[in-house]
């Protein structure tokens, strides 16, 4: 069972309810002051004690995926890094695994689809980054085989891993099951972290003499997949989803570059770049460059292309509820702008979870494969 799994959630809880009820109820028998009376306590106070701590990581982790498998826990995740041909012409995408997603008939692709790590070189960007890219069903289906898809890049929040999107918010079996049931089109998705210079939160920005992370998302990327796979290079083919971090550079992304992406989803997203000891000095005293940053002012001095944009936050739970009001009072013409208004639901996957089915279906209904 991996350490995202609800059942090993259950049996931690379960099995710290049974040493506390063992440690209450044995007690009595162990109050002498022999060795083994003692020993005995000690015991059972350390193993009822270790068993509520893990209960608790694993209720924690289960909602903030902190680490997405035990392997990630334990540091065993150590894949090596793939070349890349940088050559004149070349394709700047390279396909290093293959496995199967975690929905029914997953292991045959033109049931369940397939997911791909890939490993991408930026060519105007200059950044390296790997990725997991979801192939639906229907791309290995004889009678799709001349059709286009349309695609999203997905990205988690800061620091964040692509496999939570798997394992956390079930991005690709969220849309499997949507697809399967008539709800949503079918639909590439391209999942990654927004930490492309790690460890360095760059906020998707370009920084002067630093990551072009901006162009790495904006260029680099739907580039490179768009040679790979059967995905259109037109804006209509193109969306972008994110979560904390992930929504804003999403919101960003969609706004600034409607020549590339028609549409952007920021779940719990914020709307300024965050400047603090994990990003260092984004701007390098260029006010230009930190006001386009802040999406609040973009919509209020930049021109406005034809991108659709969601926002989501709660009215008890979330910090960016004022803000996110304020974003969709600015957003005009050509633009449209939706939401996602809940009743409560943090910062956390629990909440994420909640929207990414209607997230899914909203873009979907505004990309085009063709």
């Amino acid at each position: 069972m991996g350490l995202t799994s609800r059942k090993v959630l259950a049996l931690a809880v379960l099995l710290a309810v049974l040493l506390f009820v063992v440690t209450v109820w044995l007690w009595p028998r162990l109050s002498p002051r022999t060795p083994r009376a003692v020993l005995g306590r000690v015991g059972l106070l350390f193993a009822t004690q270790l068993a509520v701590f893990a209960a608790v990581g694993l209720a924690a982790n289960h909602s903030f995926l902190f680490y997405g498998s035990w392997a990630d826990l334990l540091g065993r995740k150590q894949d090596l890094g793939a070349v890349l041909d940088h050559s004149a012409g070349g394709r700047q995408l390279t396909v290093v695994e293959k496995q199967s997603p975690p929905v029914p008939g997953g292991s045959q692709p033109t049931a369940g689809g397939q997911i791909h790590k890939i490993a991408v070189g930026g060519e105007k960007s200059g950044i390296d980054s790997s990725a997991l890219v979801y192939l639906p069903p229907e791309y290995f289906r004889p009678q799709y085989a001349r059709k286009t898809f349309p695609a999203a890049v997905v990205l988690t929040g800061y620091p964040g891993t692509a496999e939570n999107l798997i394992t956390g918010l079930q991005y690709p079996k969220t849309a499997w099951q949507l697809a399967r049931d008539g709800k949503m089109q079918p639909m590439i998705l391209v999942m990654l972290r927004p930490t492309v210079a790690p460890p360095r939160d760059t906020e998707c920005v370009d920084i002067p003499d630093g990551p072009q992370t901006e162009t790495f998302f904006a260029k680099d990327l739907p580039t490179a997949v768009s040679q790979t796979y059967r995905v259109g290079t037109a804006p209509r083919n193109w969306g972008f989803i994110g979560n904390s971090t992930g929504g804003y550079c999403a919101l960003k992304i969609a706004l600034h570059h409607p020549e590339r992406f028609s549409a952007g989803a920021g779940l719990s997203a914020y709307y300024k770049a965050a400047v603090d000891p994990t990003t260092g000095d984004l701007f390098h005293g260029d006010q230009q460059l930190r006001n386009r940053a802040d999406l609040l002012w973009s919509l209020d001095h930049l021109p406005q292309g034809a991108s659709s944009l969601l926002v989501t936050s709660s009215k008890k739970g979330e910090g960016n509820l004022k803000a996110t009001r304020k974003f969709i009072g600015k957003v005009r013409a050509p633009a449209r702008v939706s939401s996602i208004i809940l009743d409560s639901g943090g910062h956390n996957f629990n909440t994420w979870r909640r929207e990414v089915a209607p997230v899914l279906e909203w873009m979907g209904g505004r990309l085009s494969p063709n």
